[in-house]
């Protein structure tokens, strides 16, 4: 058969995989878990107040086992509603983060009206031909800071649709983008430093004080940012050379149609008008705008909203768009990042079964109960691989930071080992499993942005991990028989 009677006449056909969508593995997930429910004994810990973590904690040694509660197929319907928010209080879930994503992507669909974006693009590659291949450990450095220092995550959404146009002009495939805001602000994650979410709530949970252990985690942070950078740039460099041998090469000519809707022939006009400039001054700084809020005001997913809608509205004003082109692009462009917002309430569905089924802490306490009289290094491997298996469970860093660490840290103590390894550990196994993890919303919905479907994700990424899992317990291991590193 030849090429050309193999392109499909669906533009899409050459998106799809054998591999189920984002959407089939999530609510298998959760089917999943609510049946573990009918095995898994139901149990908890006591709760307490804790004033320097700002929420109640897990009481060390109150573990008992209470009546179960096995969650039924309404249970399992109910749990992509209860994602967004809990059906009996109303009380909100993730549907914060999915109105993000539409305002977000509203936001884009008004700059991508103007042509502002299309046009920035083309006039940068050119600048750059030939030096296209730096701007991987460049920005992947920076996510990485935002990474630990304030645990950049679900806010690396809004810059998925913004990067990946950039490189696929560059020369480079999907997974390359996706990769560079994933990995690069995942690995910041996994090596916080000063991480609120993160470093701080757990060595607060463990009561000891955050900066113990620093050195050892900028090791890690410092060891793993370079390792991705060269995974990353060695595996560009190959695909740009071969496109066989991307990870999605069937996918790769639809999306630069996607992506790059506007075409790239040599007699496009490159130049930026007067009012395109303003528009892209204006669209920095929301992305600046948004990173000084979340970084020093305390900013979530609605004021971060209220931002991007801010901003696409004066855009809109200044692109003189008009009041149809305005809200017609901007429904658009929400349209576009739907589906990324339904996969959003997925993800935290899985956890909704999880806690109503009252199993969290039954695993946990199984986990503490494996640890007993180990060596030191035994103990702090086999702690990073218990944090390893919670984090699927449990991925946001502070909900695991308090759950496990008032339960496992004291526990460290009579292994001879520091409780600031254990933090280590923690937040290590946490942001490893948050690089691939199905029930973490920052991994579904980039993935769901980037157009890359899971599978092919984790046929790119999992050398990386297995590259990164000897480093980091390698790492620990130093840590441990040199009794801690201040």
């Amino acid at each position: 058969m030849s090429e050309s009677s193999e392109t499909p006449q669906d533009p899409e056909a050459d998106l799809q995989s054998r591999f189920p969508t984002a959407y089939t593995i999530l609510f298998a997930l959760i089917i999943l878990v609510a049946v573990l429910t009918w095995i898994i004994p139901a149990g908890q810990y006591d709760r307490e107040m804790n004033e320097d973590v700002g929420r109640e904690v897990a009481v060390s040694g109150t573990y008992q086992t209470v009546e179960s509660n096995p969650q039924n197929l309404i249970d399992v319907l109910l749990a992509p509603i209860g994602g967004f928010y809990d059906p009996d209080s109303y009380a909100a879930n993730a549907i914060d983060v999915a109105l993000f994503v539409l305002m977000l992507g509203g936001f884009l669909g008004v700059v991508n009206a103007t042509g502002s974006i299309n046009t920035g693009i083309r006039q940068s590659m050119r600048a750059m031909e030939g030096r296209e291949i730096w701007m991987i450990p460049i920005l992947m450095a920076l996510f990485a800071a935002g990474g630990t220092s304030y645990g950049m995550a679900e806010e690396t959404l809004a810059f998925y649709a913004i990067l990946l146009p950039v490189v696929l002009r560059a020369g480079y495939d999907a997974v390359t983008g996706v990769a560079i805001i994933l990995i690069g602000a995942g690995i910041g994650v996994l090596g916080s430093t000063i991480n609120p979410f993160a470093t701080i709530i757990a060595s607060d949970a463990a009561s000891i004080p955050f900066t113990d252990g620093i050195v050892l985690r900028f090791v890690i942070l410092l060891g793993g940012l370079a390792i991705c950078i060269a995974y990353v740039m060695r595996y560009a460099h190959r695909v740009k050379a071969e496109r066989d041998r991307s990870a999605v090469a069937r996918q790769w000519p639809a999306h630069e149609r996607h992506f790059l809707k506007d075409g790239d022939t040599a007699d496009e006009d490159d130049t930026l008008s007067g009012t395109q400039k303003i528009i892209l001054i204006i669209f920095a700084a929301t992305f600046g705008a948004m990173i000084w809020g979340v970084a020093t005001q305390d900013w979530w997913m609605a004021r971060m909203g209220a931002l991007f809608l801010g901003s696409a509205i004066v855009i809109g004003i200044i692109g003189r768009l008009g009041e149809k082109g305005l809200t017609g692009a901007f429904v658009d462009g929400a349209r576009d990042l739907l589906g990324v917002a339904l996969v959003i309430g997925l993800a935290r569905g899985i956890v909704v079964i999880m806690e109503q089924g009252l199993i969290v802490d039954t695993i946990l306490h199984a986990a503490a109960e494996t640890l007993g009289d180990l060596s030191s290094v035994a103990f702090i491997s086999a702690m990073f691989g218990i944090e390893v298996a919670m984090s699927f469970f449990v991925p946001s860093s502070s909900g695991l930071a308090v759950l496990s660490m008032p339960i496992l840290a004291p526990l460290a103590d009579f292994a001879g080992v520091g409780r600031d390894l254990v933090v280590t550990a923690y937040q290590s196994a946490n942001g490893l499993v948050n690089l691939i993890n199905p029930t973490f919303a920052v991994v579904i919905g980039g993935l769901a942005i980037g157009r890359v479907p899971y599978d092919r994700w984790i046929v790119f990424i999992w050398p990386l991990l297995v590259i990164l899992t000897v480093f980091i317990m390698g790492v620990l291991a130093v840590g441990a028989a040199m009794g801690g590193v201040a």
